[in-house]
């Protein structure tokens, strides 16, 4: 086996992707062990999606200084913490990008002083630190590596694995709620299973015998999240609350702190240069959310009623029936335009829709990105696009299925695409034995119509809704909401044979912006038009304040365009303007299957109305 005597940037980088994928693999039995600190049975889900969130960042990622890898993969880290696991795991990235700097590469004595400071950095960013969980692990590790200065990085990890799992078995000693279910600490094993991941690729081995993970116990209680009691004496708040602020005058992490320590508890705060995250048991989360909004632009927010989840844990067990961590999974397709972290703030499944170059066919968001699709349209690129295989949506209601009691999927407008009759296929072709119940809702519009329908769905799915009532209310919200959209330019219109030859080559003479409407059915009709760009804005407003109702106080937006980033921040000025200083406004570039047929420089409007 050959040393490796130092880890630069190449070297991090491919080891916290092959972290994430053993967390990924081992998501389900941390669900199964989540005891601590309140029996919720998300642990397993929580920190898969956090350090998903670091890997895709890091997969785009070509740096080779281990300091400049490190600093992406803390900040990735934030942006996608979920749970007191991810937010611990990433004040520990924050801390390890700190003490390394600008380093280009860490010898074995020098990351064992990384280490250090970043397990010290977490215990003084916890408000009450609690041995027994990941904090633990990290300490163990810590005090090991500082020990093997002169070894190479694969016996270092070798013996922090075995430090780890000596520290992981001791966990139900530190802790009565483990020990008297009967299991380890998920956290602490979930930290565990990213050191497998590391130890794996460093040793060029990355998915064999490294991840056997030495259980507490001969029976790991499969219920353990279910059979374990809610108890109102050692959690007295009901909703689990995450928020993510991006501000360039945010307030210190101790004066957020301090504010939400009087009202609640599990209490973890990050702050890092323009990124505040929150996480915090509470029983006022729109309370913390308006706080919040007073130091910035409140990117993500998500409250979990975490009685409704172990709620399912218990029918689960009263039935022996499988365990789901939540009462809803929603599933939605790419064509939402929702932004990733609020995708993976709610835990989302995103299915892809397709675009089809001449000779290749590229997922929609995996394969090719929004911005990388405007700049195949400078280049004179014509690809067209297509709904995704009904093997993609069986991919997706499975994933959904092992979280959620049920599933809610909200598609793509079925007068636009096939992609809700391949989802209505897909259901067809289920294995035999899937009984997750599949509830499929028509959004009757797409972009940001569909994507805040869908962010509606996550939110009210967290609050115990069931699936009937859920989709009753996006149809009722559905009749009193809409997108529409400006083109700057009739060429892709042409293209996709949504315009006429004639109308195109005049509208293009007189400089005219036609702007097209998703109708109540769901279909895309032209309801107005502009001459010029500069008039394009005033115009879309005027549209904006016919169609949202009079009256109208509890709504949210969002804003869509297709290279035009300029329009984004005039706009929301505007809107905020008419309809409130705090009103909810969702940007994002469009994705390609839209840009496809709008061509660059469209932008759109979404309005939501939930009176």
């Amino acid at each position: 086996m050959t040393a490796v005597n130092y880890l630069d940037g190449s070297g991090l980088r491919g080891a916290l992707i092959m972290s994430a994928e053993y967390v990924q693999r081992h998501r389900a039995d941390l669900n199964r062990i989540n005891v601590f600190p309140v029996p919720d049975g998300d642990t397993g889900t929580n920190l898969a999606l956090t350090v998903s969130s670091i890997a895709d960042h890091l997969r785009r990622s070509t740096d080779t200084s281990v300091g400049a890898v490190a600093k992406a993969a803390a900040q990735a880290g934030i942006m996608g913490a979920r749970g007191n696991c991810g937010m611990i795991l990433s004040h520990f990235l924050l801390g390890m990008a700190d003490a390394i700097g600008d380093r280009v590469r860490l010898t074995v004595a020098e990351f064992g002083q990384v280490l250090r400071s970043a397990t010290e950095h977490v215990y003084r960013a916890l408000e009450k630190p609690v041995e027994g969980t990941m904090i633990t692990i990290m300490r163990a590790i810590a005090d090991e590596a500082e020990r093997l200065r002169d070894s190479d990085f694969v016996v270092l990890f070798e013996r922090l694995l075995i430090k780890a799992r000596e520290a992981l078995a001791n966990t139900p000693e530190l802790l009565p709620q483990l020990k008297a279910s009967g299991v380890v600490d998920a956290g602490a094993k979930g930290f565990v299973h990213i050191l497998e991941g590391i130890a794996g690729y460093l040793a060029g081995d990355p998915l064999v015998a490294l991840d056997e993970t030495p259980e507490f116990g001969a029976e790991p209680a499969v219920f353990a999240a279910a059979q374990a009691e809610y108890s109102a004496a050692s959690e007295q708040y009901r909703f689990c609350t995450e928020a993510l602020v991006r501000g360039s005058e945010l307030p210190t992490q101790e004066t957020v702190s301090a504010w939400l320590r009087e009202r609640g508890d599990s209490l973890v705060v990050i702050r890092s240069n323009d990124l505040l995250k929150v996480h915090v048991h509470t029983d006022e989360p729109e309370a913390v959310f308006a706080y919040l909004r007073g130091f910035g632009e409140l990117a993500t927010k998500k409250a979990e009623d975490m009685q409704a989840q172990h709620a399912v844990a218990e029918r689960a067990a009263t039935g022996h029936m499988r365990l789901a961590r939540r009462p809803i999974s929603i599933v939605v397709d790419s064509a939402c335009d929702l932004p990733d972290e609020i995708i993976r703030a709610h835990g989302m499944h995103l299915v892809p829709l397709n675009l089809i170059f001449e000779d290749r066919v590229l997922r929609d968001r995996l394969d090719i990105s929004a911005e990388e699709f405007v700049e195949q349209l400078k280049t004179g690129a014509h690809p067209s696009t297509s709904q995704p295989a009904p093997a993609a949506f069986i991919e997706g209601f499975r994933r959904a299925a092992e979280e959620g009691e049920s599933v809610v999927a909200v598609l793509l407008s079925s007068a636009l695409s096939g992609t809700y009759a391949s989802a209505q296929a897909a259901l067809k072709h289920r294995a035999e034995g899937d009984d997750v119940p599949i509830h499929l809702f028509d959004s009757k519009g797409g972009s940001l119509l569909q994507g805040l329908l869908a962010l509606k769905a996550s939110e009210l799915g967290e609050m115990g809704w069931t699936p009937e009532r859920i989709v009753a209310e996006l149809e009722r919200i559905r009749a009193q909401s809409g997108f529409f959209i400006v083109l700057d330019t009739f060429e892709r219109a042409l293209a996709s044979g949504r315009v006429g030859r004639g109308k195109a080559w005049l509208g293009s003479l007189l400089d005219i912006k036609p702007v097209l409407d998703i109708d109540a059915a769901g279909k895309l009709v032209p309801i107005d038009k502009v001459r010029g760009r500069k008039n394009m804005m005033p115009r879309m407003l005027e549209v904006l304040e016919r169609k949202v109702p009079r009256g109208a106080k509890k709504m949210r937006f969002g804003i869509m365009h297709i290279g035009a980033h300029e329009v984004l921040a005039p706009v929301t000025r505007e809107i905020r303007a008419r309809y409130g200083k705090d009103a909810e406004v969702v940007t994002m570039a469009g994705t390609p299957i839209f840009g496809t047929h709008a061509g660059e420089g469209a932008w759109g409007i979404a309005y939501l109305v939930e009176d």
